[in-house]
């Protein structure tokens, strides 16, 4: 379970938004620090809920793994995953 790890990506990511009804895709810079808050809901979607800039987006559990390295604990956080 990714729930609770913080990730800082290495290259630019997609995630899902939903803003007023509707699903929107939020590109997350490469460089910046991400946090699991929830997931994965089920192992068909294998989404994870992630934190960044004070906002919850919906990003898929691969991405995550594939263009993300782990942050260990003692490792300090940027502004974005502080929220």
């Amino acid at each position: 379970m990714l729930t609770g790890k913080k990730f800082k990506l290495d290259r630019t990511t997609l995630a899902l938004d939903v803003v007023e009804g509707r699903r929107r895709t939020v590109a997350v810079p490469a460089g910046e620090i991400i946090k699991i808050v929830d997931g994965p809901t089920s192992n068909q979607d294998r989404m994870v809920d992630i934190l960044w800039q004070g906002r919850v987006l919906t990003m898929f559990a691969l991405d995550v793994d594939a263009r993300g390295t782990e942050i260990s604990e003692s490792e300090p956080l940027s502004k974005s995953a502080r929220a």
